[in-house]
């Protein structure tokens, strides 16, 4: 049954009855040192640290972004028991941040730098030495400054404000962009044991902690259709903590029993399959075997976007988008605001109607942030109050100032 609600400004279409989602399912995920996770973190990082500075300072978030940050792999030499960096990091920042507010200077650079070099040394102390830091970072205006006369537009001032009165968003916010925002929810056992699997190769585990060769570029892409699990999965060692090859073959021997012993507590009864390291060739010594944990040490690249979705996982039988969240204004950025909107009103929905529950909101460019073009609500619970659904989309849409606040005090975490 569909239902569409016309509000101010809005669509409402609420669809109850929805067919659930196949069991067949296909999700990768990528670890804490993948250099695409890398870009999305520290672009988060980056906007995360200029909110926090012109907060303090002029009681704002000014206007920035920072999502097209890139990562241009180094070069490494590997050898077991040794290793180093031989050529630096390539960090790229590239978007836009307000230099100044009132005349007072903001030293972007300096809270950028900082924050970089912290970053590196908390995520990959092996790299912090070697960062090439290059910064793209203008303050030019937004498409729509036409000038009829000796006048300043005031878009010209959106990232040269004479003060905080001059930020659009103070008196009404606005959608930057015609965007989409996706939600689902909830996951299924597999998804769930892909998450916690990475988490547990890539950041502090009592694994990681008891294993000091695992290092954190850890990918997996898995498959499963209901019944058995079919897993691909790619964990590097460090070479400081690896003195020959067939330590390494035992290294990985761990891994795979890790991965069986951790499957047999999360997909009980259920048949896994897990193929470690598929292009080693060990009598080459060709081996995944880095000196930082991480393939950014040699070459490979890291773009935020590329990487995984706000709710931590890339799904392609679920409805999903392509926006890259990290580093955007969280403000009126609708492909940050919007995709985490939509995922935590997926889960209060679910959660509500104990079915499986999306939800896709679509922006329209400077239209009310608060009002959505097109709402599409798709429940799989057949028999649904439409009066709740709306008040739960309501809510979740007069929540955006303090989503803001939020997001300009611990940035996004990704689950």
């Amino acid at each position: 049954m569909r239902k569409t609600i016309t509000t101010e400004g809005s669509f409402l279409s609420i669809e109850t009855g929805t067919t659930k989602p196949d069991a067949t399912t296909i999700v990768e995920r990528k670890g804490l040192g993948h250099p695409d996770t890398l870009a999305d973190h520290l672009a988060e990082r980056l906007s995360r640290a200029y909110s926090h500075y012109t907060v303090q300072r002029f009681g704002a978030v000014l206007h920035h972004n920072f999502d097209k940050l890139a990562l241009l792999g180094g070069a490494s030499e590997v050898r077991y028991g040794a290793g180093g960096m031989t050529a630096p990091v390539r960090v790229l920042v590239n978007g836009r941040a307000a230099p100044m507010c009132g005349g007072e200077t903001i030293p972007v650079e300096e809270i950028v730098e900082a924050e970089v070099r912290a970053f590196f040394a908390e995520r990959l102390p092996e790299v912090s030495d070697h960062l090439d830091i290059t910064f793209n970072i203008t303050s030019n205006s937004s498409p729509g400054a036409v000038l009829t006369g000796d006048a300043v537009p005031d878009r010209t001032r959106w990232f040269n404000p004479r003060s905080i009165d001059d930020l659009r968003e103070r008196r009404v916010r606005l959608s930057n962009d015609t965007s989409l925002g996706t939600g689902w929810a909830p996951e299924n056992a597999f998804e769930s044991f892909v998450r916690e699997l990475v988490n547990h190769f890539s950041g502090e585990s009592d694994f990681t902690l008891s294993h000091a060769w695992c290092g954190s570029d850890v990918k997996l892409m898995g498959y499963w259709d209901g019944d058995q699990a079919d897993v691909v999965l790619c964990v590097p060692q460090k070479s400081r903590h690896v003195g020959s090859r067939a330590e390494y073959v035992r290294n990985a021997e761990t891994v795979l029993a890790e991965c069986y012993r951790m499957a047999g507590l999360r997909l009980p009864g259920a048949p896994a399959r897990f193929r470690l390291n598929a292009r080693d060739i060990p009598e080459k010594d060709e081996l995944y075997l880095t000196y930082t944990g991480s393939s950014i040490e040699s070459g490979d690249e890291g773009v935020v976007g590329r990487g995984n979705r706000v709710n931590g996982l890339i799904t392609p039988l679920r409805p999903m988008n392509l926006e890259g969240a990290n580093g955007k204004n969280p403000v009126y950025h609708v492909g940050k605001l919007y995709n985490i909107a939509a995922q935590r009103l997926a889960e209060r929905l679910h959660e509500a109607t104990d079915g499986h529950a999306e939800v896709h909101l679509v922006s329209t460019t400077g239209q009310r942030l608060d009002q959505p073009w097109r709402i599409l609500v798709r429940l799989s619970s057949p028999d649904v109050e439409t009066d709740k659904v709306q008040a739960l989309v309501a809510e979740a849409l007069e929540g955006f100032p303090a989503l803001t606040d939020e997001l300009a005090s611990d940035g996004i975490v990704l689950s």
